[in-house]
């Protein structure tokens, strides 16, 4: 216990531990050992010493961290008054004969405390009864290296080809140094940030040294990226920064990385910024997919699909696990084949890569999910509703549209969410691209965007393929930037783009992983300052068809400065603050 960083106190009954338990102040972390348990240290220290959890307990162990430490006195009080009963009660030999901790532990789940029990495999943990049975529970113990468990428990269940078989096997151990040196979880994450923004430079030199230094670099970034979530689960690190910083840190190492290599060449006097503005867009709409589908699925009842059952039967034949999850382009494929790509090819190559294969593995997960969601019988909560509502990210136009309609809406077929936001997508974009540049017609399409957009959310987002309205706002806010900074055809349009889009992205991003922590969106005041995708869409359709080539370049940049300044302050405002969930990010869904 010692070891774990408790201090030891002996006490006897349920009434003298509490008179211990009281003496410590309430913002501290107690625990409540049996003196018989008999277990590993790893399995104390999954029980004891997990911050996401206010309680958790093993058997023979429990702990509670301060939001818990009312209910475990309530507890405790009533555990005393029950070890005060006559010696003839049938009551006094069962408190007797119960661990306490176990007796705790039941209590506060029965008081409405949830209590986490870590799953400890091939790990002992256990009060026993009789000297047999300890001498078998030592024996037990005796049998498995907890070190080995610990080590390899750090590895997450469910990953890459590449991460599994290429980078775990050795990131363990570099986790283990970390660990052993006081490096923390965060340390590393910035380390890695560091590192590929180290890339990212290497890369804009255009260089062929600075390509191959690039590409290693790359590689090296992401294996600290792995080390991270390692030492984390290895040392049991979990904290509100390290969620933000892993959360985050992954989209701006490979964003700045595409930036990088699109200024190297331009060195080369090759401009592959659009190229480089298409991978964000396409891999930025490939998350909020996932995203999206998640969060309207994980609650929902009756959710059976044949579709799914063939996945799971697919699932118990090994290679094909493999395959599919090499299919989708996974953070470790998809960073090998970069900095391979760069240090070998050129980065008009590594961007066409990008697309081809982030664009192959978009209509195979998209197609699967959308065959899902028409073969399965699934009522969507209102909670999931919620949760489509935010990813939308509606602005105050489009919230005005779908109160005007919201009666009407309900009225009308059940395709009607997609239906619009596809429609007023797709004439949006076209516009951007088919007619001449500074022209009217963008800002007339842009207003027809802001109808369907608030059309789309007028009814709650719970019909089988609503989960699509989100990705598909995504595509048509970044990709009219896009095409609008193209058709600009003037130096530095592309690249202030690709820092717009980047800035907005930034703040879905963070709405997604605030969902996901359980404490809802970012605050309606913010998106409100962002004006939302219609009102940002309707802004840059004005601003090219009013000022010139040169100015609208000048506007671009001075929007993507305001918008990131106002989603940066306030996701690190949440971040760091008391009200932000400790959940340690397990990586990406695709």
């Amino acid at each position: 216990m010692r070891s774990l960083g408790f201090d030891v106190r002996a006490a006897s009954g349920a009434e003298g531990t509490a008179a211990l338990i009281d003496a410590v102040p309430v913002a501290d972390r107690v625990a409540v050992v049996d003196p018989h348990f008999v277990g590993h240290v790893h399995a104390l220290r999954l029980a004891l010493t997990d911050p996401r959890f206010p309680a958790a307990a093993v058997p023979g162990a429990l702990t509670a961290q301060p939001g818990a430490r009312t209910a475990l006195s309530r507890a405790l009080s009533a555990a005393a008054r029950a070890d005060g009963v006559s010696d003839d009660s049938d009551t006094l030999s069962a408190v007797r004969t119960a661990v306490l901790p176990d007796v705790l532990a039941d209590a506060l789940d029965a008081d409405g405390t949830a209590v986490h029990r870590p799953e400890l495999g091939s790990l002992v943990a256990t009060v026993p009864g009789d000297p047999q049975a300890r001498n078998e529970a030592r024996q037990a113990v005796a049998s498995v290296d907890d070190e080995a468990v610990r080590l390899r428990s750090a590895v997450k269940a469910r990953d890459g080809f590449f991460t599994t078989f290429c980078v775990s096997p050795y990131s363990r151990y570099l986790a283990r140094w970390c660990a052993g040196r006081g490096f923390t979880p965060n340390q590393v994450t910035t380390a890695s940030l560091l590192t590929a923004l180290i890339a990212a430079a290497g890369a804009a030199t255009g260089t062929r040294a600075g390509y191959i230094a690039a590409g290693l670099l790359l590689l090296f970034s992401f294996v600290l990226d792995c080390t991270d979530g390692q030492l984390a689960r290895y040392s049991l690190q979990y904290s509100t920064m390290g969620a933000w910083l892993d959360a985050t840190f992954d989209r701006a190492k490979e964003y700045a990385y595409y930036a990088g290599l699109a200024l190297g060449a331009a060195r080369s006097g090759d401009d592959v910024w659009a190229l480089a503005l298409g991978a964000m867009v396409l891999q930025t709409c490939r998350h909020v997919v996932d995203f999206s589908f998640n969060e309207a699925n994980h609650d929902a009842t009756a959710n059976t699909s044949p579709t799914a059952a063939l996945s799971d039967k697919l699932d118990s034949v090994g290679w094909t696990v493999w395959v599919r999850r090499m299919i989708v382009l996974p953070i470790g494929e998809r960073w090998a084949m970069i900095a391979v790509l760069t240090a070998v090819t050129t980065p008009r190559i590594v961007f066409y890569a990008l697309l081809i294969g982030c664009g192959l593995a978009a209509c195979y997960t998209t197609a699967g999910r959308v065959l899902r969601s028409l073969t399965r019988k699934a009522q969507r909560t209102d909670r999931a509703a919620r949760a489509l509502a935010d990813l939308a990210d509606s602005g105050p136009l489009a919230e005005a549209v779908a109160r005007s309609l919201a009666t009407r809406a309900r009225s009308l077929p059940g395709f009607l969410p997609l239906a619009s936001a596809v429609t007023g997508g797709a004439v949006l974009v076209a516009t951007a691209a088919f007619t001449g540049y500074g022209t009217v017609w963008p800002v007339l399409a842009a207003v027809v965007y802001v109808i369907t957009s608030g059309l789309a959310v007028a009814r709650p987002l719970k019909g089988a393929l609503d989960w699509l309205v989100p990705p598909v706002f995504r595509a048509a806010e970044y990709g009219t930037i896009l095409v609008l900074a193209a058709r600009a055809d003037v130096n530095g349009a592309l690249p202030a783009a690709f820092g717009l889009v980047a800035a907005v992205a930034y703040h879905h991003y963070d709405t997604v992983y605030r969902i996901r922590g359980g404490t809802g969106a970012p605050p309606h005041w913010l998106v409100r300052a962002t004006g939302g995708h219609e009102g940002r869409i309707l802004a840059v359709a004005l601003l090219a068809a009013l000022l010139n080539n040169s100015d609208f370049t000048t506007a671009l940049t001075v929007l993507a400065v305001a918008v990131a300044l106002v989603v940066l302050v306030e996701s690190i405002r949440f971040w760091v603050s008391s009200g932000a969930p400790a959940v340690h990010d397990e990586g990406e869904p695709a």
